[in-house]
């Protein structure tokens, strides 16, 4: 009788990117692949993805399938802004920090203005500020969206409360609302809020729909609620090359992602995760939580030599992007309870 080998626990905390694809997501690409159908998105696979998205926003939208959320943020912020116009985001933003100008790109040249605020997430009496600043001055870029990130890059979560201020300014201001939910996911299966109230029951027009941090393999979507920006959009993206031929393989990725919950259930996997670590890292001498963990990454301080080892016992983490000694831990819905205790026996170990 042969002897099952010992499993090995997952030790790259760099990002949820890391992770594989669920196997629902496989089985819905081998089911697209059977067969013929038609091409651009004419097919059976987005339309069951199109009413799978109005089922979970409880109202019609439209959505455009796009292979990374760079590609969603960017084509988003170009229909939502003319070229003399300015994004309104925080300073820490992935727009602002991660993306290599591309909303800059795609807008040809509209200019982002960063805002500060807590935990990566705007200030609303800067927001007030910025949103009216120099209006009708032909010598200023002019106000024309902001761009809240849902989960922040510190792993912060917006309150529906607080995503419904921040649009009832930028509304009053005459501004659209862009939501980049790379970590969307995280944030609904944290709050307990609807989709819907998180979107645009609280003034998004158009959502960056992220999920392959989440479980899909090649697709993200943006999703508009404000239905008069879809041509726009889909000529920006059919220029951008975002308008694939065989779409039905992104679309079924979708549709299964939607299907019965499971882009939550990951997605509630995945914080859960994050909350084991940060619990059991708050337990540890040597070891700072730098924010409350709300979704599936979380920030902490350890002793530089403690860094040091647990990189050369081959756990993966960023760690030099910030101060010294800070370091960010990313969880995913593919990580066991037995990988978070590995990395915190670990961490308990080196400190001691």
């Amino acid at each position: 009788m042969s002897v099952p080998a010992p499993i090995t626990p997952q030790r790259t905390f760099t990002s949820d990117n890391t992770a594989g694809t669920c196997p629902e997501i496989v089985q819905a690409v081998t089911a697209a692949a059977a067969g013929q159908d038609l091409p651009y998105g004419a097919d059976r696979f987005t339309a069951s993805a199109g009413a799978r998205f109005a089922e979970v926003f409880e109202r019609d939208v439209d959505f455009l399938p796009v292979s990374t959320g760079s590609a969603a943020n960017a084509l988003s912020l170009a229909a939502l802004t003319p070229p003399w116009g300015s994004v309104l985001c925080h300073r820490d933003s992935h727009v602002n920090t991660d993306e290599c100008g591309a909303p800059e790109f795609f807008t040809n040249g509209a200019k982002l203005v960063p805002l500060s605020g807590d935990d990566a997430r705007i200030d609303p009496a800067e927001l007030r500020t910025a949103a009216t600043r120099r209006i009708g001055d032909v010598h200023s870029v002019q106000p024309s969206v902001l761009s809240i990130t849902q989960a922040t890059e510190t792993g912060a979560l917006y309150t529906l409360a607080e995503i419904r201020d921040l649009g009832r300014i930028a509304k009053d201001a005459g501004l659209y609302v862009h939501m980049d939910g790379a970590r969307f996911a995280n944030a609904v299966a944290a709050l307990g809020c609807t989709p819907a109230e998180l979107t645009w029951q609280a003034g998004i027009d158009v959502l960056s729909f992220g999920a392959t941090k989440n479980g899909t393999m090649t697709a993200d979507a943006i999703v508009v609620f404000d239905r008069a920006l879809t041509p726009e959009l889909s000529f920006r993206a059919k220029r951008a090359g975002q308008l694939t031929s065989k779409m039905r393989f992104q679309s079924a990725q979708l549709d299964a992602y939607l299907t019965d919950g499971l882009w939550l259930r990951n997605a509630a996997h995945a914080n859960t995760m994050a909350e084991r670590l940060g619990n059991g890292l708050k337990a540890i001498p040597g070891a700072d939580l730098l924010h409350a963990v709300e979704a599936n990454l979380l920030f902490c301080r350890l002793p530089q030599p403690v860094i040091d080892q647990l990189l050369a016992e081959g756990f993966a983490f960023y760690h030099d992007r910030w101060e010294p000694g800070v370091c960010r831990f990313v969880t995913s819905f593919s990580n066991t309870e037995h990988d978070i205790d590995a990395l915190l026996e670990a961490v308990r170990r080196l400190a001691t």
